[in-house]
Parts: C-alpha cells; structure tokens; sequence
C-alpha cells in the first residue's frame, strides 16, 4: 500500500510539472520570439495542444465514471489506471504533435502576410546560427516584420508592393542567410576581398532591414494622410479654425 501510495504521489507530481510545462509553453527550452506574428502562431498551437489534453482527460474521466457506474465503483486500482491514462495523455498531447519550424522551401507560399509570419518563425530558428550583430539584427527585424504585416492586411496580393515583400521577405533573406550557413563555420571569420562573410550578412541583413522600414513607410503613407486629412477637417470645424468661420461671424 506504500508503494502504490508512494506511486501515486510520484504520478501526481509529473502531471502538474506537464501541465505547468505546457501552460508556460516549454518558455524554458524555446527562445523569446523575435515578433508578435511568430508569437502569435506559437500561442495558436499552443492552445491546440491544451485543448486536444482538455478533451482527451474529459473524455478518459467521463468514461472512468460511467464504467463505475456500470461496475459499481472502479476501486482503487481503476483510480490508479485513470492518473497513469491521464498522466500518459498530458505527457503525449503536451508535446505532440510538434511545432514545426517552416521549410525553406514553405516560406513563401499562402497570402503575403502568412508569409511574413512564416519568415519571423524560420529566422527564429536561424539566429542561434548567426554572429552576434547579425542576430541582434534578426532580433530587432521582427519589429518591422509585425509592422510590415499589419500594413499588409486587406492589400491585394498582386499589389506591387506585395510582390516587392515577397521577393524581399520571402525569397532575397532566406536565400541570404542560406548561402551564409552553408559556408564552414571554421571560413565565416576569414577575410576575404576586404572583408568576412559575418561582415557581408550583417551588412546585408541590415540593408534589408532599412528596406523593410522604408516599404512600411510607404504603405503607410495613405493613413497618413488620410489622418492628417481628418485631423485639418476636425480643426476647421472644432479648433481654431472654427473662430473664423464665416458662419461664426456672421452670427456676431
């Protein structure tokens, strides 16, 4: 009876260390994301993951309960087979099926801003891989990639700026940090022709960086203006334009 009370206490823990590992979303093993896209896209299988263990242990009490209700009870061994069954589910749902980092070759597939998201998980991946003023850079990048995104929402995706974010985002980055990994790490510090190939993808990835910010700017110009539109209007006819209105001083 110790042993099997000793058991229980032991199964007990593993599934509450489970189920806080999984509400935490394995932060301890996964680095912080670079973007609220890539966040986002690991919260949404996260909450997939919780929900396929929520349905799985509902269903595994429920049938637990009508069994004993069948049998007249489950006894102590039955209780003990639904916190192993449960225990098992937690472990198994709570880390299955995996998250998938995207293929290089997936990246640019889906609607222009699918692909932005996907860019930020895939570089999420690479950073470990990158010299450090490289991925800082990276790092910093999924900033502009969440502001790139929300400029992006409802624009058509023949737009040609949204071909210009696919070939920029989608395509010339990826390709970039490619060639830089398939170089031997033991060859990415030596010099060549003035400089090393940590140099040229840290000067590359800021070029693309500053490109980004500037496609951003530029679709953002129509709310710009669109506001500033609104805001002489609401001065016209509210703030100091109001005083002299013709329509005031004819009242006067």
């Amino acid at each position: 009876m110790n042993d099997l009370t000793r058991d229980s206490d032991r199964i007990l823990a593993e599934s509450k260390a489970l189920v806080r590992d999984n509400r935490e979303g394995g932060r301890h093993r996964r680095a912080p994301s670079i973007g609220a896209g890539s966040a986002k896209v690991k919260r949404e299988h996260l909450m997939k993951k919780v929900r396929n263990v929520a349905i799985a242990l509902f269903a595994l009490w429920v049938g637990m309960g009508v069994l004993g209700i069948i049998v007249d009870g489950i006894g102590f061994v039955g209780i003990m087979a639904l916190v192993v069954a449960s225990v098992v589910a937690i472990g198994v749902l709570g880390n299955y099926p995996k998250m998938r980092t995207p293929r290089r070759a997936d990246i640019n597939k889906g609607n222009v801003q699918q692909m932005v998201s996907r860019t930020e998980l895939w570089l999420e991946a690479q950073r470990p891989a990158l010299p450090a003023p490289a991925a800082r850079i990276v790092g910093d990048m999924g900033v502009q990639l969440d502001a790139l995104g929300l400029q992006l929402e409802g624009l058509d995706q023949d737009h040609p700026k949204a071909r210009e974010v696919r070939s920029l985002v989608g395509e010339q980055l990826p390709e970039m940090i490619d060639s830089y990994r398939r170089i031997p790490a033991h060859l990415r510090k030596e010099e060549r022709a003035g400089s090393t190939p940590d140099q040229q993808l840290t000067d590359s990835l800021d070029k693309i960086s500053g490109e980004i910010d500037s496609i951003t700017r530029q679709l953002a110009e129509g709310s710009l203006d669109d506001l500033a539109i609104k805001h002489r209007y609401l001065d016209y006819k509210f703030g100091s334009g109001a005083e002299t209105s013709p329509q005031l001083e004819h009242k006067s």
